[in-house]
This record gives structure tokens, sequence and C-alpha cells, in this order.
């Protein structure tokens, strides 16, 4: 099939390439720079310019392909609710390409989105529409497409990983050198899911040649790291105290992060490798966090 692929430069992206040159797929990246569609070229790909603004060149790109795998996002958190409705615009430029026909639209979301808020992890079989996190929304574009008959799929991400980046993480990370301490929320129990990049990208592949039209999928490898675990181990790695915030602290501390910071994330992803066969191998989040250079800034790798 001849793909496209959106963020196909970025973190997750990147990988998601030479996963499908490697499966026998075409695929036509797209790319917002000049640099970016050299390094699509030179990986193997095609490049498609456009950007996550215009989306004419989305629908364009959609209309050229037998698929369409959506990873692209502002990551600027401090605009977080807006970035989200963006989600929403181009998921739908996206699906209005593919209306119609049976070309399959993977739409990326979190995996929060599968919380039924009874204290369990989160699964692949619940959607909660009501979900206070503003990334509800791209969700409810891919329920409005499937309403619509667009063959719409969706990978749910916990904190995505490697040495350089792991999610909401990195900002974290930057909040703790800013502070000169990193500090959790109340006894730290609260847990986050995560998973290597390395395997997020083989499951984009597998739910794109072995998804179903509606399902959700979740990239979790990891059902729930400890936050103050986490948090031990970023302290360490700045050189810099780990303390105890009380609720009360945590907005003033934490700014824009303050509401991920105490959240129970925990997600499972025995679903997704039942249907798909798909085994994480990479390292846990715990070993790449300790194995980064503390030196360079967090998420500073593309």
């Amino acid at each position: 099939m001849r793909v496209f692929l959106t963020g196909a430069t970025g973190f997750i992206g990147s990988r998601i390439v030479p996963e499908l040159l490697a499966a026998g797929h075409q695929v036509l990246g797209l790319a917002r720079s000049d640099a970016g569609a050299r390094s699509l070229e030179a990986a193997g790909a095609q490049a498609h310019r456009g950007d996550l603004e215009d989306l004419d060149s989305l629908r364009d790109g959609a209309a050229k392909a037998d698929a369409v795998i959506h990873t692209a996002f502002d990551h600027d958190f401090s605009h977080f609710v807006a970035n989200c409705e963006k989600d929403r615009r181009v998921i739908n430029a996206l699906g209005s390409a593919l209306k119609g026909s049976a070309r399959p639209l993977i739409i990326t979301s979190g995996t929060g989105m599968g919380d039924a808020g009874l204290g369990r992890p989160a699964t692949e079989d619940v959607f909660n529409a009501n979900n206070p996190n503003p990334r509800v929304a791209s969700e409810l574009e891919g329920n409005a497409l499937l309403a619509a008959g667009v063959d719409v799929r969706v990978v749910r991400l916990p904190q995505v990983h490697d040495t350089f980046k792991q999610g909401l993480i990195s900002p974290f990370i930057a909040i703790c050198r800013e502070k000169g301490v990193a500090a959790y929320v109340g006894e730290g129990a609260n847990r986050w899911p995560a998973a290597h990049v390395l395997d997020v990208a083989k499951l984009y592949a597998l739910v794109l040649d072995q998804g179903r039209r509606g399902d959700r999928y979740h990239a979790v490898a990891e059902e729930g790291v400890c936050a103050r675990i986490i948090t031990e181990v970023v302290g360490a790695g700045l050189g810099v105290p780990v303390v105890s915030l009380s609720p009360e602290q945590v907005p003033q501390h934490f700014g824009w992060f303050a509401m991920f910071a105490g959240m129970d994330l925990r997600a499972s992803g025995a679903w997704t490798r039942e249907q798909l066969g798909w085994e994480p191998t990479g390292p846990g989040l715990l070993d790449d966090l300790k194995r980064m250079d503390y030196s360079l800034p967090a998420g500073g790798h593309q």
C-alpha cells in the first residue's frame, strides 16, 4: 500500500517509516520543510509538503494514498486545549478524503481515553466520551468519521520513550531542572503507562496490516510506573533533591503541567497483544531514564 504518514519526521513517525518500508509498503510522508523532505527521501520515503495548518495539503496527501497514519501533533502543552482542537480539524480533513472508500485512517489518542473511572487500568474496549482531557476531541472526531463510513482505527499512546524523549516526562524533567527540585504529588503513588518508541512504531505497522475498523489499540508495554520512582530517578539524574508536594502546592509549582502531575494513568495493553501478536521488547521507562544524558535539554532530540 501507499501510506500517507503525518508526523513522518517526528519522534514516533520517523520510526514508523522503516517499519512500513520493511513490510513492503510505500510511504508518502508529510514534510514541513526542505530539510524534512530530504530526510524522508534519504530514508526511502517520498515527501509531501504541507503542515497541520494547511488542511488542503492534508486532504491532498490522503487522496493520493491507500491508507493514512496520523501521528503528527503540536506538543506545545501550554496550548494543549487549542492543539487538541487543531487535531480534531486535521482528523476531519484526512477523513473527508477517505469517505466512500475502504482505505483505513489510523489516528492517535492517549490511553487515558480508555479510563472508565472505576479505579481500574484503562482498556481498549472503553471510550469515555466525557473524559475531561481535551484529547478526547480526537476520538470524538474519529467516531463521527466512523459513523460516516470511514475505516477509522485508533492507536492510544502511553509515555513513549527512549533515552532522549519520554512523552510528558520530558517537560516534567525540564520543570525539575528549572525549579532545582524534583517533585511528586502526595505519596507519588500514581502511575503512568509506558512503551519504548521502537515498539510503538511496530504497533502502528501491525494496526495497518491486521487492525480492524473501529477498534482501539493500546501501545502499552508497562501498565503503570510509579510517579515517585520516576521522580527519584530524574532527581538523581539532575542532581537535585526530591520532594513531595501537597495538592495545594501543585498548581504554583507545575503551572500547565499541574493537570497531569497527580494523574493515575494505568493502562492495559493485554487485548492489543492478544489481537495483533504485538510483543514489546524495548527497554523499560526507568531504564531509559537512568541511561539518558541529563546535560542535554529534555526532549532535545527529534
